[in-house]
């Protein structure tokens, strides 16, 4: 991709003023029209959001989305909306022992009015913040008991596919666990053991990195830097490492470019709350010479670069991903790489969900090596996070249609399983949205809100 150096987040605003108009309009559209028993929307088909029982994985982007609205404008009729919905719908979410989704429903919603009673962006109540608090702290419990443990002293918090399958996305979504530590949580498991809930973030953490991303060491004959396994598979019985594989992606040997996406924020964001802790939380865990704060940074920061640099380098000219690095019909599209991405050829399809992640995990990474003096590094990952927002702010990907009740278009769900909808005419999906797509888009605009308005800066701790 070319990184716009000049582009600064002020330059952004007046597209950011019209986005959240626009975002208002979905919102509202969403909410006449959805009922509960339709389940969860997650993607749009012809412009209409539909249902796909699955794991009811995107609720909390749902409801979370109107808190985002206003978080950024201050409406409160869309206060009352997310916050509503949340006391309705979202308990089963925080019980759902099927899923490793927790962060991504239950961040979306109690997390976010936790977080903005903590800024005082909504009015303290004493009664209020503790059944916030609760829930988070049941989440985070919840996701943590989903445990393979792996020889050596790893594991991880496995995916709805079983014991033996470690998703990439899950790092994305151990913002759940966090929050449930930080607020001093403990899992109770048999006989009363007291199961350390920092411990499960750093080992899953840890083990994601050692097999979900790639390093160039030579690990197999595939082993280039910055790929991404979207699955990685396990022996159950004695914990030995099997094989890459992918759900969404076109193969084990390819990157699935949304799992990519969820890498990059994942760390960058678990490295902005392992920063805040002090060394002394890290020294509680055993053994205490491979979990210290100076060993972990520098490794959970390697796999953001890592894979950050892969996406720069494997993005079209105006950072917009194909849906998969080794989609087939890729080698039919020419020089794709050094244009802007087109989401109208005939061939295969962008994710613009995928941009919508990495353009955040981007900035986040910026921010971070500028915190830790690394000005070079950092403008690079920080400008190229604002190339991708300039793109999605505007067309063809800013949906302006209101009879649309997507925000971001062009967004694609799971190719392999043919779920997604193709108009008339199309041999690929194309002009349609996604749930997450929507909310991490509007996830990235509140970021860039804050950053124009010397607002607190976004964090998902900082309640």
């Amino acid at each position: 991709m070319i990184i716009k150096k000049s582009l600064s987040p002020e330059c952004l605003q007046d597209r950011l003023n019209l986005f959240w108009n626009v975002s208002a309009e979905k919102i509202r559209s969403i909410e006449t029209s959805w009922q509960p028993g339709m389940g969860a929307p997650v993607f749009t088909v012809a412009g209409r959001y539909a249902a796909r029982g699955w794991t009811e994985w995107t609720q909390g982007f749902q409801f979370g989305s109107a808190l985002l609205q206003y978080d950024a404008t201050g409406d409160s009729r869309f206060l009352a909306m997310g916050r509503e919905a949340t006391l309705r719908r979202m308990a089963p979410h925080l019980t759902h022992m099927g899923v490793h989704d927790h962060g991504f429903n239950n961040v979306s919603t109690y997390g976010n009015l936790w977080r903005m009673m903590g800024e005082g962006r909504i009015e303290e109540d004493h009664w209020q913040r503790h059944f916030y608090e609760l829930a988070l702290k049941i989440s985070g419990a919840v996701q943590a008991a989903r445990w393979t443990s792996l020889p050596d002293g790893l594991g991880f918090i496995y995916s709805f596919n079983g014991p033996h399958s470690l998703f990439a996305d899950t790092i994305r979504s151990l913002r759940s666990l966090a929050l449930s530590y930080q607020l001093g949580h403990i899992l109770l498991g048999e006989m009363d053991q007291r199961i350390h809930l920092l411990h499960r973030l750093l080992i899953h953490a840890e083990t994601t990195r050692r097999f979900s991303v790639y390093f160039g060491t030579g690990r197999d004959s595939m082993d280039l830097p910055g790929r991404v396994a979207h699955e990685s598979i396990f022996d159950i019985h004695n914990g030995a490492y099997r094989c890459p594989n992918s759900q969404q992606g076109y193969s084990p040997f390819t990157t699935w470019t949304r799992g990519l996406a969820w890498i990059l924020l994942g760390f960058a964001e678990q490295l902005e709350f392992l920063d805040s802790l002090q060394e002394e939380a890290f020294l509680e865990i055993s053994p205490p010479d491979l979990f210290r704060k100076e060993i972990l940074l520098p490794r959970f920061e390697g796999a953001a670069r890592v894979t950050a640099e892969f996406y720069i380098a494997h993005s079209p000219a105006d950072g917009i991903p194909f849906w998969d690095t080794g989609a087939p019909g890729l080698a039919n599209l020419g020089d794709y790489l050094h244009r802007p991405a087109d989401p109208f050829n005939d061939q295969e399809p962008i994710d613009s969900s995928a941009a919508a992640i990495a353009a955040q995990g981007l900035l986040r990474l910026g921010r971070y090596l500028r915190m830790k003096d690394r000005p070079e590094q950092a403008e690079r990952y920080w400008q190229a996070g604002l190339s991708i927002a300039g793109t999605l702010l505007g067309e063809p990907y800013l949906s302006s249609d209101p009879d649309h009740q997507g925000l971001l278009l062009h967004s694609v769900y799971h190719r392999p399983n043919g779920w997604d909808y193709l108009p008339p005419g199309s041999r690929i999906p194309r002009g349609e949205s996604s749930m997450w797509g929507d909310y991490h888009l509007r996830e990235l605009a509140l970021y860039l809100h804050r950053i124009i308005h010397h607002q607190p800066y976004l964090r998902f701790f900082a309640g």
